[in-house]
């Protein structure tokens, strides 16, 4: 099983070019079963779970094919079964994504209760009863959602709380429903918004996305369309973060500052010089020791939760002491156990962290949990005396490309150690 190996103790310098965002990519491509002509859709990252939804695809017949910059062309006209298996979904819970699409343009689906990172309870419980109100017949039976109906019908859904990706399966599975649906307590990410925008230039009609009130009027059918993957606002949030914790002085390209507004106050109350244009963002700490910042997260546009174990990472060696509230996952403090190894001192409370900084981290061999997790322990391998050895890295590979190469752009020692 493939290992980071991280020297710390070097300021990260230079640019680094962010990908296209997972969690926008992930629903995107799901929503390519909509279309009844085939779909190309570019700035695709190459991850693991993106690689994950492509063999899920294929595994229900349609025709993908992937150049070699990760343009993804889809043509669903090929599906011979609407179901996406256990041994897949159990790796990934963004598969059940797939059951909205399917439902609503073929009819059925037979979706596994999904796996994924062990941060915590994520029910499918809105989905479904989302879809039943829109007329499907669902059953939950031997482990999978299985859902049949002729033509699902508009209606008014209140979401219970709010969650991206009932959001968004829902939202996808109201575009060829006959009539009107609305969503209310939607999610208002940019990654809900960048699904309406693939869809909307497919000839879906959607108005509200990025507001709790999403309206969708049903089409008969989607045509193809070309379109392109948003930055990754957490990809970017990590290097930003990696720069402060490192003393350094690091820009991110090919980004959107307007989506991590929360992420940057954050680094400036922490210490940090912080400079914008329309798509980069350079962050300056040279010289200074973090302060420590409170947070607490919460659904966009608030602190994400997805961006919580990095500032967690930075509050271990920063001035004062801070405190995290957790409110989105109940299991995401288990970086806090490994980031002790590290020499942190944290103590948790049931949601809460509280973090007193210390001057120097001390390098360990630790494991990484889930895939925020395991970006926080980079960072701590960072600026961690000594070398830090990080175990069960597939976790990164599911949400951070080219990791190492990048981080080693900027200065890190940073090698995967393959086995």
């Amino acid at each position: 099983m493939d290992k980071l190996h991280i020297e710390g103790g070097r300021p990260l310098e230079g640019e680094v070019r962010i990908s296209g965002a997972k969690n926008a990519a992930l629903p995107i491509l799901a929503g390519t079963l909509l279309a009844s002509e085939p779909v190309a859709v570019g700035n695709v990252p190459h991850l693991q779970d993106v690689t994950t939804m492509i063999e899920l695809l294929g595994r229900m017949g349609v025709t993908v094919t992937v150049d070699e910059r990760m343009q993804v062309e889809v043509d669903a006209r090929s599906l011979t079964n609407a179901v996406a298996p256990y041994e897949l979904v159990k790796t990934m819970r963004a598969s059940i994504l797939v059951l909205g699409p399917l439902l609503a343009r073929f009819g059925q689906a037979d979706v596994s209760l999904p796996g994924g990172c062990a941060i915590g309870a994520r029910p499918v419980n809105i989905h479904v009863a989302g879809l039943q109100a829109m007329g499907a017949e669902i059953a939950i039976e031997n482990g999978y959602i299985r859902a049949r109906a002729n033509r699902l019908r508009g209606a008014r859904l209140v979401l219970d709380t709010v969650t991206v990706t009932g959001t968004e399966n829902l939202m996808m599975a109201a575009t060829l429903a006959d009539g009107q649906t609305v969503l209310e307590n939607a999610a208002r990410e940019p990654e809900v918004v960048d699904l309406a925008e693939f869809l909307i230039s497919m000839g879906a009609k959607i108005r509200g996305a990025g507001t709790d009130k999403i309206i969708i009027d049903g089409v008969p059918r989607l045509h193809g369309a070309q379109y392109r993957v948003q930055p990754d606002r957490i990809e970017t949030g990590t290097y930003l973060v990696a720069g402060a914790i490192t003393g350094g002085r690091v820009r991110t390209l090919n980004t959107r500052p307007d989506h991590l507004d929360a992420v940057l106050a954050k680094l400036q109350e922490a210490g940090a010089d912080v400079v914008t244009g329309v798509d980069w963002i350079d962050i300056d700490m040279r010289g200074r020791r973090p302060k420590s910042t409170d947070l607490r997260t919460a659904p966009y546009p608030a602190f994400p939760t997805d961006m919580q174990a990095q500032f967690a990472a930075l509050n271990t060696i920063a001035d004062g002491v801070s405190t995290i509230i957790e409110t989105i996952f109940e299991n995401r403090f288990m970086h806090m156990l490994e980031m002790r190894r590290l020499g942190a001192e944290i103590r948790l409370e049931g949601n809460t962290a509280i973090i007193k900084g210390v001057p120097q981290l001390q390098a360990a061999p630790v494991m990484a949990t889930d895939l925020r997790a395991s970006a926080s322990l980079v960072l701590a391998g960072l600026i961690a005396q000594g070398r830090t050895e990080i175990e069960r890295i597939y976790h990164i590979d599911r949400g951070y490309e080219a990791i190492e190469e990048k981080l080693s752009g900027l200065g890190a020692s940073i090698r995967r150690i393959v086995g």
